[in-house]
């Protein structure tokens, strides 16, 4: 699998505010909730299949330049034993939130453990296997803490719960 050419939110003409990482094509299908629910909150996005362990130099040039393009935080979804998250984190000072993927034969449980066990100096918010929705959410908190316009999206958001979690 070669890794592929960056998909920028369609919707947005807009700097990208939040980078999601995928460690392969296969993973996309997950992935693509998170990139529902930035598009739901009016959040440009950019999306990238990287992968940590086959093209290392392409992760390390992603997540050294993305604060400087603008963005606010990183979203990563691997499955196995990634990398990913943790070789982002490595890399710079945004908030990583890592998405476990459930494409092995552990059912995700050890890419829950390489993405939540990280060594100190270097955190990794970890949602649930394959909770690519709620790490969007969590992006879209965290650009919330400085604009109104999305965090009046998230309280309407969180009301709209009670009915029901609708994507």
């Amino acid at each position: 699998m070669r890794d592929q050419p960056s998909d920028l939110d369609p919707a947005s003409g807009e700097t990208p505010l939040v980078g999601v990482l995928v460690g392969s094509a296969s993973d996309l299908p997950v992935m693509q909730q998170t990139t529902a629910i930035l598009q739901r909150f009016g959040i440009p996005f950019e999306m990238r299949v990287i992968s940590a362990h086959r093209s290392p130099d392409l992760v390390d040039e992603f997540a050294r330049t993305a604060e400087e393009r603008g963005m606010v935080c990183l979203i990563c979804g691997a499955g196995m034993a990634n990398h990913l998250a943790g070789a982002v984190a490595a890399r710079t000072a945004l908030p990583v939130i890592g998405v476990p993927l459930s494409g092995s034969k552990l059912s995700g449980m050890d890419a829950l453990y390489s993405t939540v066990q990280m060594p100190k100096g270097v955190p990794v918010a970890t949602v649930a296997i394959d909770g690519a929705i709620n790490a969007a959410i969590l992006a879209a908190q965290i650009i919330a803490v400085r604009d109104p316009e999305v965090r009046a999206k998230i309280y309407e958001f969180k009301d709209s719960l009670a009915e029901g979690f609708k994507p």
